[in-house]
């Protein structure tokens, strides 16, 4: 039997957690969650999972420097980026996000298949047999 790949999910809107682990843990991943930037970096330095998704805005320790401080600690995670963006919009932040560490990036709301495409890509490097 092959283990699940554990992913952290971070994001300070729990329905958006509940979803986006309900959409993972159905395509057969485990998931841990948390709530900002700086409970999820505990979370990651004791899980150590497979992959990262995290929000941009966030309170406590937002998305960006979540992402940075993720990069230099845990390079070989993949991080997805996820933003609704609030009153600006996702792109800004998204793109960001990419230049500072993030090796894929979602804009809010996305379709189910379209976060699962974009895990299964970021996941497959570290499955494939050497």
């Amino acid at each position: 039997m092959s283990e699940q790949p554990l992913i952290c999910v971070i994001d300070d809107d729990e329905s958006v957690r509940q979803t986006v682990g309900r959409i993972l843990r159905g395509a057969g991943y485990a998931v841990v969650d948390a709530r900002d930037g700086e409970i999820g970096l505990r979370v990651i330095e004791r899980e150590l999972p497979a992959m990262i998704v995290t929000d941009i805005v966030m309170p406590n320790r937002e998305g960006i420097e979540t992402i940075r401080e993720a990069k230099q600690r845990f390079p070989a995670i993949p991080i997805i980026a996820i933003s609704g963006g609030g009153r600006l919009g996702p792109d800004g932040f998204l793109e960001l996000a990419v230049k500072l560490g993030a090796d894929d990036c979602l804009a809010k709301p996305f379709r189910p298949e379209e976060l699962l495409d974009k895990v299964s890509r970021l996941l497959k490097p570290q499955t494939a047999t050497a």
